[in-house]
């Protein structure tokens, strides 16, 4: 069944699988700005007391059943915000729903063969599906993207540089946290343990620049990493390369005090430069500054109102009703897969890194 236009007579109602920090701290602050045209009816989480509590910060139903809010007649929007494995099996599923529009946060599949699943369902049914790599939603991103001309041909260098405090902190600014995953104390000197944090400092925090990365990264399928440095307690310094492009990823988390969220395309006569705010505490959108002539002509975009994650839900918004054409699933592949690439290979750099110092240790010893 293809989705159909909403009225625009009554708010569109969103339902939520998944009630955990992103969504109280992100997602219910940003719906709560868009209130006139989106309305949270329906809140799952897998622990019925989360649900509850959640949803009676908005007024909307709560229970622990995938399908009971799939079945809602009230819930014309996902939003999946479950754990990853989850991502692929509940978007099909919503898909089939018949619902108006899907939200998956990143990835939105674990492997390619999921991707190819959820685009061709996709296709089948007519649901369009957003993937929350809020960035390119944000307003400061898009007023770049329509000024730059030609830069992304001319670019040689790319960098993503992030310095934030623990998610913690900001998701305390945001709203009172009903539950926290707990951590551990992490064992870093098991290689298996640095490749796992490297895997998910990738697929959980670069993955949200990544599309910004391939934007100018035109060769992105012959990627090469050169050197990769776990960063403790969390964060990692890679450096990639590709026949025609060299890319920096560097982040960390830490007690530091002034978050910085910096992208970065550089050319031989022109550059970009775009400052992200932090997500949580909603602080408008970035500001992106574009040079040419060796930085004698400067042209300065935003900031604006709002950040990605809300501009995210007004893409949603305009898919439900028809007003906006629907995104380009091969896009979202393409997107994965480069993500995927990535981490894959610097896992196996780590690794490879690991080996060959234990090696030397042992001639050594």
């Amino acid at each position: 069944m293809s989705s159909q236009a909403v009225p625009a007579t009554r708010p569109l109602g969103v339902g939520i699988l998944g009630a955990g920090p992103v969504t109280q701290a992100i997602h219910l602050p940003a719906l709560a700005r868009l209130q006139d045209v989106l309305e949270v009816r329906h809140i799952m989480d897998v622990d019925a007391g989360v649900a509850s509590s959640v949803a009676a910060r908005v007024g909307g139903k709560s229970g622990t059943s995938m399908d009971a809010l799939l079945n809602d007649p009230g819930v014309d929007i996902v939003a999946i915000c479950s754990p990853h494995q989850f991502h692929a099996d509940q978007v099909i599923a919503a898909c089939r729903a018949g619902k108006k529009a899907v939200l998956c946060e990143k990835p939105f599949a674990m492997n390619a063969e999921e991707a190819t699943r959820i685009s061709a369902v996709s296709t089948e049914t007519g649901v369009p599906i957003v993937v929350g790599a809020m960035h390119t939603f944000d307003p400061g991103w898009l007023a770049a993207e329509q000024n730059w001309g030609d830069l992304p041909e001319r670019v040689h260098t790319v960098r993503s540089s992030i310095v934030l405090p623990p998610n913690a902190r900001f998701e305390d600014f945001a709203t009172e946290i009903i539950t926290r995953p707990t951590a551990g104390k992490p064992d870093y000197s098991d290689i298996e343990v640095i490749k796992s944090a490297l895997q998910g400092g990738i697929m959980g925090l670069a993955i949200h620049d990544l599309p910004l990365v391939r934007r100018f990264t035109p060769d992105f399928a012959d990627i090469e990493v050169l050197n990769v440095f776990h960063v403790r307690p969390f964060g990692y310094a890679i450096s990639l390369r590709t026949p025609t492009r060299v890319i920096e990823l560097r982040a960390v988390m830490n007690s530091t005090w002034k978050p910085e969220w910096t992208f970065e395309a550089i050319g031989d006569d022109a550059a970009l430069q775009i400052d992200f705010t932090p997500s949580y505490v909603q602080a408008g959108s970035a500001a992106a500054t574009i040079s040419r002539g060796n930085g004698s002509e400067t042209s300065i975009f935003g900031p604006y109102g709002h950040n990605g994650y809300e501009g995210e839900w007004r893409v949603l918004a305009e898919l439900a009703m028809g007003t906006r054409p629907a995104p380009s699933a091969q896009t979202l592949i393409d997107d994965l897969t480069f993500a995927l690439a990535v981490a894959d290979a610097t896992v196996a750099r780590a690794a490879a890194g690991h080996e060959g110092a234990a090696e030397k240790a042992g001639v050594s010893a």
